[in-house]
């Protein structure tokens, strides 16, 4: 029976040794294959004060925040929600005059102060990468490239990425498809929901067609420029035909350029990353503007429980492990280390090595099979 005062809150979980190894082997392929792309790892710390953390871009929710206060500022804490920010606020200061485009990556853990109906965790894992100095077409290719990279090191399978055009609305609503701000509010909801009535109703009968353009990339980019009679979307279009283009058959493209969930903070591009397995998005990313310094960037996170179920869960370890008995000799226990062993090493005399999982044991100076 569990203990009462054993319990975790809600959301929150232990990742036991099988999980907790494969987070980390999942984590250090993606790492290592943004480094190989030129992506120089940042390490921001776990609290910052929440004036820094809700200002450096919009759509932070501070409200989802964990927030404390400092017993020695006095001033507001808070638990970082998004990693991205961090890295900004990074890039805005101690590397300010580092040459641009800046590449940097991160891996951390996350903090929520209350869960979501689609995704009940309130600690997460976020590994990400971002292009700071640049929100171009080819800055964009790229940050696709590497998110697919990532993912392909991790062991991710049948890849797709969906494309969306998160100021699609502001964009129409200008000129070509004339909308006031709070008729543009209500007609991002119902495009969001695709609710075709409710978009009627909210005076957004013009934007019906966009419902449309969704689906495989080549088809649903055709839609799209056939709605865009007056050229207001031209250079969008042709930068997502050119992103998909860099893309080739490394995944599936697909695009849906209504969708808003997910990209508070985003500009022209954003796309959502999914694979086979995963009951949900395994990250996202698109082109921001920092706050503060005003500079652009474009970047992606990936999540980890997602990508896990992508792996399909933790798979048993199935190392050899050697029993090192007690009075072992210490030099022939690091020289079998050295060369790829696990060993486990006995600190009394009724250590079992079958009970602890070990497949050999030490005999004399060389490991023999239980």
């Amino acid at each position: 029976m569990t203990n009462q005062d054993d319990l975790l809150p809600v959301g929150l979980e232990d990742a036991l040794p099988a999980r907790a190894r494969a987070i980390t082997t999942a984590k250090r392929a993606m790492l290592d294959a943004m480094d190989s792309h030129g992506y120089d790892r940042v390490r921001p710390p776990l609290v910052e004060f929440e004036h820094s953390l809700a200002g450096r871009m919009d759509g932070v929710a501070t409200r989802r925040m964990v927030r404390f206060t400092d017993p020695e500022s006095l001033r507001t804490l808070a638990l970082r929600s998004d990693m991205t920010v961090q890295v900004g606020r990074i890039a805005a200061t101690g590397m300010a005059s580092a040459p641009r485009p800046l590449r940097l990556c991160y891996a951390g853990d996350i903090a929520l102060l209350s869960a979501d109906q689609l995704d009940p965790a309130r600690q997460r894992l976020q590994v990400g990468a971002e292009l700071i100095g640049t929100d171009s077409v080819a800055a964009a290719s790229e940050m696709v490239s590497v998110a697919i990279a990532a993912l392909k090191a991790a062991g991710v399978a049948n890849i797709s990425v969906d494309f969306t055009l998160p100021d699609l609305v502001d964009t129409l609503a200008e000129d070509t498809l004339p909308l006031d701000a709070e008729r543009r509010a209500a007609v991002r909801r119902e495009l969001d929901t695709k609710d075709a009535g409710g978009l009627r109703d909210a005076g957004g009968e013009a934007y019906l067609p966009l419902l449309y353009a969704t689906g495989p990339f080549d088809q649903a980019i055709d839609t799209l420029a056939e709605i865009d009679v007056d050229g207001a979307l031209g250079s969008r279009i042709t930068g997502l035909r050119q992103i998909a283009a860099t893309i080739g058959d490394r995944a599936r493209v697909t695009l849906d350029p209504t969708e808003r969930h997910g990209f508070e903070y985003q500009s022209w591009f954003g796309f959502t990353l999914y694979g086979e397995g995963a009951r949900g998005a395994l990250g996202r990313g698109g082109t921001y503007t920092i706050k503060g310094s005003e500079e652009p960037a474009t970047g992606f996170s990936l999540y980890m429980d997602p990508l896990l179920d992508a792996l399909g869960g933790p798979e048993a370890d199935e190392r050899e492990i050697l029993f090192l008995p007690l009075g072992h000799d210490r030099d022939v226990g690091a020289r079998l280390r050295a060369i790829g062993w696990r060993t486990v090493a006995a600190v009394s005399d009724s250590d079992d090595a079958r009970a602890l999982g070990c497949s050999h044991v030490l005999d004399g100076t060389e490991p023999k099979p239980l």
